[in-house]
Parts: structure tokens; sequence; C-alpha cells
């Protein structure tokens, strides 16, 4: 091997080491986030938590999450992609660290702020980084290996989480990650580029959009946080502080649309084509979170599944998940109407759902593998099509802004879908429990599976009227 192939050889083992360190960052917040929801219930127990207070354990990750997508472009033109990761990394594990260690509330909370922080460098620095880490050849084979990761991180996330909460307790979903943390870490001092991102120009940092988005978020997150409890009882409050947050997020969009160095570049992000994506994005995240709360509580509290076997039963649809992605990675090209994808995508969830309420309430776990298979269909046409169209329309000089945007909304969304679910399966579970003869055998779990098929009909209901929009809209085909 002469000299030229062999640095030929050397940059493409390099590139290939890149791609695995891109998947790795990625990939582990996907099953951190994946094996904490599937935990809650041990971890309530453990920490002494009631659902209302474990909600403001959920708000902090948020809040956390959003305050780096926020600063990330800030931070990266300061520091660079390799230290302002290794910065993420360190949070990251702190929170790793401190959430194994919590005894109480107050030490949660604390812990999974620092964890929300970590992870929300991950998602949106590695699809930033692609364009810039690697040739044009070697994009392909690193987009692909970031959705595969994303998407089997659905299928590994509730089964191990079931093996670790069974077998050693439910602090191992959190240390099982440290080793995998230092691991990045080295990987990202070695192999990310030391000056990558870095701004030659002094960044001009300034509080007060930070403490507006913090102010703002904080607040609408602590309405959703709250709403499954305060609703009924103290409606008044919630109005004022829900109130309260959406005025701070416009003074905040206000601020960002005239500063010349904004955290979110909103004057950028005014193309028809990238506004119609972020709309059907916001859709997409709302029904699959929407159906994300609702299943564990439908599965357990409903038909009576033991929590392994729902968690098994996630792995499953999230399989069926995985296969579509690499049948979509394959063969999309060749489907020239992604539009008509896009629809089909929704009737599944449509059907999804509709097959789901139909369950009797005898139903055995083998009755849920149909609709749980072709659930896992929406995420793959639904949401992939919308994400090429949305990039091509927006275009590579606005991608990293464009993509900032879209994790903000990706958070908030999540949020807002678990806490309309929270609220409507509580109301729908006291309206049922009010219908029912008193004396009735499990009285709460009729109240539960009839309030969840109502919920069901729902997003039915929602992901038909999205295929609609989806049809009816002329900006993304």
């Amino acid at each position: 091997m002469n000299a030229p192939q062999l640095q030929q050889w050397l940059h493409r083992r390099k590139q290939r080491l890149l791609i695995v360190l891109i998947c790795g960052l990625v990939g582990v917040e996907f099953l951190e986030s994946g094996m904490f929801v599937f935990a809650a219930a041990p971890i309530m127990r453990a920490i002494g938590a009631a659902p209302q207070e474990f909600a403001l354990v959920q708000m902090a990750y948020a809040v956390g999450n959003m305050f780096m997508v926020a600063t990330q472009q800030w931070m990266v033109r300061h520091f660079g992609y390799r230290r302002y990761l290794l910065l993420a990394l360190l949070l990251f594990g702190l929170g790793d660290v401190g959430s194994a260690l919590a005894s109480n509330l107050p030490e949660m909370i604390v812990a999974r702020l620092l964890q929300g922080m970590g992870g929300g460098a991950f998602f949106l620095s590695t699809r930033v980084l692609i364009p810039l880490l690697f040739s044009v050849p070697m994009r392909p084979l690193a987009s692909r290996g970031f959705l595969l990761t994303i998407f089997g991180m659905g299928v590994m996330a509730p089964a191990l989480a079931a093996l670790l909460v069974g077998g050693g307790g439910w602090q191992w979903i959190f240390w099982v990650q440290l080793p995998i943390v230092v691991l990045l870490a080295a990987g990202v001092q070695r192999f990310m580029p030391r000056h990558l991102g870095k701004s030659i120009q002094p960044i001009r940092w300034s509080a007060i959009p930070v403490v507006l988005f913090l102010l703002a978020v904080g607040l609408v997150q602590w309405v959703f946080s709250e709403a499954d409890h305060e609703l009924l009882q103290r409606p008044d409050k919630l109005a004022l502080v829900a109130l309260a947050g959406v005025t701070l997020l416009g003074l905040f969009s206000l601020h960002q649309w005239r500063h010349d160095e904004p955290l979110l570049h909103l004057r950028d992000l005014t193309h028809p084509g990238f506004l119609a994506g972020m709309g059907l994005f916001a859709t997409y995240y709302f029904i699959v979170n929407f159906n994300n709360y609702l299943f564990p509580q439908y599965a357990e509290h409903g038909l009576g599944l033991p929590v392994v076997t729902t968690g098994w039963l996630n792995s499953f649809s999230g399989g069926v998940t995985f296969v579509a992605v690499v049948l979509y990675s394959r063969y999309s090209a060749r489907v020239a109407n992604k539009r008509a994808m896009m629809m089909i995508g929704c009737l599944c969830m449509a059907v999804s759902a509709w097959w789901m309420a139909s369950l009797p309430p005898d139903a055995p776990v083998a009755a849920l593998y149909g609709p749980l298979a072709i659930k896992g269909l929406f995420g793959v046409l639904m949401i992939l099509p919308v994400s090429a169209l949305t990039w091509r329309a927006l275009g590579d000089t606005h991608f990293a802004k464009g993509y900032q945007a879209k994790n903000v909304m990706r958070q908030m969304m999540i949020s807002l879908a678990s806490a309309v679910a929270a609220v409507a399966l509580q109301n729908g579970r006291t309206a049922q429990l009010i219908r029912l003869p008193a004396g009735s055998g499990h009285l709460d779990m009729q109240a539960v599976f009839l309030a969840g098929q109502h919920l069901y009909l729902w997003i039915a209901a929602m992901a038909v009227a999205a295929a609609v929009v989806v049809a009816a809209q002329k900006q993304l085909r």
C-alpha cells in the first residue's frame, strides 16, 4: 500500500469511527429517555414521590433540554463542538450519577435537570454535524446510521429497562450508561476536530433572551406538569400561569426577531415549505406522544397486563418501526409521491387506534400485536418523508437554525401531548366511574379501560385529520 492509498484508508477509517461516535451520542440520549419512562413507577416509589410531585422531575428534564437546545449555537460558536459536547457529556454523566444515588424528590429533580441539559445537546448537534464532518459520499451512510440508531433505541430501551429493573433495581438504568458516557467522551476528545464550529468573532452574550426563554418555558412546562392535578381544582391559577408563560414566549419571539445575534434565528425560518413541515412535525409529535402516554396506562391499568409485558410490547412495536426504517432507507427513493406515503402513515395510525378501541376487556396479549405492528409504521411513513422534504425546502444554509427551532418545538409538543393525554384520561376515568354500577368488580380497571378506548378513538380522529391536512397542503410534495 503506497502513501496515497494509506492516507485514503486512514481517512475512510476515521470517517467510519466518526459515524459510530455520532450514533453513540444520539443513541445514549434516546436509550436513557426510553428506559426512564419505563422505570418511572419504581423510581417514584423509591424516592417517595406522588405522581403530582414526580411531574416536576419530568419538567426539570424538559427545561434543561430546551435550555441546551436554545443556547446551542451560542455555545458552539464560543467553545466549538468538541468542548461543547464534552461539557454535555459531563452534565449527562453527573445526571446519571445523581439520579442513581437520589433518595428524595429534590435530589432527583436536580439530577434530571443536569441530565436534560446534557441530553439536549446530543440530538441536535449530531444531526447538524453530519454535513460538517462527512464527505458527500459518506453522508448517506452517516444519515442511515443516525436514523437506525434512533429507532433502534425504541426497540432496545423498554426491553433493557425491564431486564435491569427486574434484575438489579431501577438504579441500573442509570449506572449502565456511565461506561458509555466515558467511551463517548474519549471518542469526542480523540476524533472531533478541535475548532469545528468555533467562531473567529467574539460572541455577544446577552442575559435577556436566556432569562426570557427560561421563564417562559419554565412556566409553560409547569402548567403541563400540573395539568393532570390542578385543572379541576384550580383552573384559574393554571390559566393565569399559562397566560404568563405564553405572553413571555411571545416577548421572547419578538426579541429574537429583532435581535442581531438571537438564540433562535426566526427571521431566517419563514420559508413556506419549512413552516408547513414544522406544522406536520408538530402534528406527528403530538399524536405519537399522546399515544405513548396512553398505551402503558391502557395496557397495565385497563387490560391488567404486567409492566414487563407492556415493556416487551413496546419493544415489539419499535422492532416493526426499525424494520420499516431499513426498508424505507433502501426503497424510498423509488417512491416519487411522498405525500401519498405520509397519508398512508397517518391512516395506519388511525387504523391502529381504532383497532385498540375495539378490543374486548379480556383481550389476550396476542390481540395487541396487530394494532401495535400497524402503529409501528406511522413514524416511518409519516415523519421520514416530512423530514426529508422540510430540510430540502429550507436548504443547507439555514439547516442548523431550522433543526434547532424544530427541537425546541419537539420538546414542547412532547410535554403538551403528555399533559393533554393525562388530563383526558383522568377526566374520562372519573366520568366512567360515575356511570359504572356500584359493586362491580375491578371498577377502576373497567373505568380506565373504557376511558382508554374513548381516547383511542380521539387518536384515530386526529390521525384522519392529519391525513386530510397532508392531502390539502401544497408546500411539501
